[in-house]
């Protein structure tokens, strides 16, 4: 019998989001540049006769009794996929804030696909697992590698990106819910024009370089997220004031925010500080995975 596995579903962090316009069936495209810090939840997968899934971890009530859950559908496309009637008992340590802007149920669906890829021994090249995570999501696809990409079309195409120099996040959620297509519709987006060129994927050789270029790409559902949830602005001026903060920014549709810092040790005083002026926001420092 085969072996445990276990995996990390790291958090997405989009630190700039374009809204490029919106197409005629309604979804909109948009450019963003995606980081993966060492922060997220954790799947375990062990060899069983039939599929089951259990959630553990401080988030997991916010799951329970969810019929459509992304890790078991993630889990059939694969049975789907191989032909197999191969079981496992997954387990789903639900680390990050649900449906905070982090990607975080993405990001377990992507685990999920490699962890039973290799448990079940089914041998998908990585554009097969690839196919099955964007019929899941257009935000799994990007998870799956977990590494600095750019995101484009309506997320599904993406571009790996050199490796980024190192730096360090505080991500910060007020635990207040931020309905994504609410966001969505209060977004004033053109409709989008034929021939329209796609911004190239960018690189940076440095710290500087990278926040420079964030400077004039920010994210455009950060203001209308803030209608909807005011939390996030303060959340965002608290960050500003904080000791080594070069960056303050929400993530995908929030209501997540984040900090960029240099320094681990800036980052980790950061933390201690909000965790004790804000003991009800939800708060992780984590190094980027930057290559």
């Amino acid at each position: 019998m085969s072996p445990a596995k276990r995996a990390m579903a790291r958090a997405k962090v989009n630190l700039s989001l374009r809204i490029a316009g919106r197409r005629p069936d309604g979804y909109h495209e948009l450019e963003s540049l995606v980081v993966f810090p060492d922060t997220g939840d954790r799947l375990t997968a062990d060899p069983a006769t039939d599929l089951t899934l259990d959630i553990e971890g401080p988030f997991a009530d916010d799951l329970t009794g969810e019929a459509d859950n992304l890790v078991l559908r993630a889990a059939h496309a694969l049975l789907a996929e191989t032909g197999s009637g191969r079981g496992a008992r997954i387990v789903l340590d639900k680390y990050l804030p649900v449906a905070s802007g982090i990607g975080g149920g993405s990001a377990d669906a992507a685990a999920a696909l490699n962890l039973l890829n290799e448990l079940w021994d089914a041998q998908l090249d990585h554009e097969t697992l690839a196919r099955i995570a964007l019929e899941l999501g257009a935000d799994v696809p990007v998870c799956l590698d977990a590494a600095p990409a750019f995101m484009t079309g309506i997320g599904e195409r993406v571009a790996r990106l050199p490796a980024l120099p190192d730096f360090v996040l505080l991500l910060v959620n007020p635990g207040v819910a931020v309905p994504t297509g609410e966001v969505f519709a209060r977004l004033d987006a053109a409709l989008l024009t034929e021939g329209r060129e796609e911004a190239p994927p960018p690189s940076f050789a440095t710290l500087d370089e990278l926040l420079q270029w964030l400077a004039r790409h920010p994210n455009d559902l950060e203001a209308p997220a803030m209608e909807i949830a005011p939390a996030i602005g303060v959340v965002l001026r608290k960050l500003d004031t904080l000791p080594g903060a070069l960056l303050a920014r929400m993530s995908g549709s929030g209501a997540t925010c984040f900090a960029i810092f240099s320094d681990r040790n800036d980052a980790q005083d950061a933390l201690s500080i909000l965790s004790a002026d804000y003991p009800d926001w939800w708060c992780a420092a984590a190094p980027v995975v930057t290559g």
